[in-house]
């Protein structure tokens, strides 16, 4: 496994790189954000590990960039910053996960392993509902390129059209046990997927039921 790690302070970062060796988990390291950026666009890498903030461009900066750019590889943020606000622009911009500073090494390392053994979302290429289609493959609906967890999500909402899926459903099946997560979250992404569907031609939208969660509708 082959991680690349973008973080500016050079005695966390030495310390960090040589508990990940030990647990043979090679590295890249980057001590800033433009040196950061370049190696991100290389197909090389498992996981990237990215501080928030950085010297020359931030790694908010840098996750919009590679996500706009069609880079998908797993991307865990870091930031001294632990509040609901800096999370949720981390998640906005495309991340898999965050991990506040100072942390331990060790579960620094479990997540990393987390998303590298991710099963894959579903066993078809792709699901229909109405006359708006996910392609798992590219992660779009309709064109409209998603995020991982978005993709996730719909998952859910489509294959079980009949029912509601509860906010602790959502939560639990996308970001698991993680404590650090709420269901702020997924109200967040149903947002930020219900603002993709209405950039593309269809007349499925997502449903809040009341006291329940949500459901897909053919309206």
């Amino acid at each position: 496994m082959r991680i690349l790690y973008v973080e500016d302070e050079k005695f966390l970062a030495e310390a960090v790189i040589h508990l990940l060796k030990k647990n043979k988990i090679m590295v890249d390291w980057a001590e800033d954000g433009e040196q950061g950026l370049e190696l991100a666009m290389k197909p090389n890498y498992d996981v990237i590990v990215l501080d928030i903030m950085l010297p020359k461009l931030s790694g908010l900066d840098i996750l919009k960039t590679i996500r706009n750019r069609g880079v998908k590889t797993p991307v865990i943020m870091l930031s001294a910053l632990n509040e609901v606000e800096d999370k949720i622009r981390g998640l906005e911009q495309g991340a898999d996960d965050y991990l506040a500073k100072p942390f331990k090494t060790a579960e620094l390392i479990a997540r990393i392993n987390a998303l590298t053994r991710r099963p894959p979302m579903a066993e078809v290429e792709k699901l229909s509902f109405g006359d708006l289609e996910l392609d798992l493959t590219n992660r779009t609906i309709n064109g409209e390129a998603l995020t991982d967890k978005e993709a996730e999500i719909l998952v859910m909402l489509m294959k079980t059209p009949a029912t509601a899926v509860t906010k602790m459903q959502i939560l639990a099946h996308v970001w698991g046990n993680d404590l650090e997560f709420d269901e702020n979250y997924v109200e967040v992404y149903i947002s930020y997927i219900r603002k993709k569907i209405a950039k593309v031609s269809t007349k499925v939208k997502i449903k809040t039921i009341r006291g329940l969660g949500y459901k897909i509708v053919n309206v």
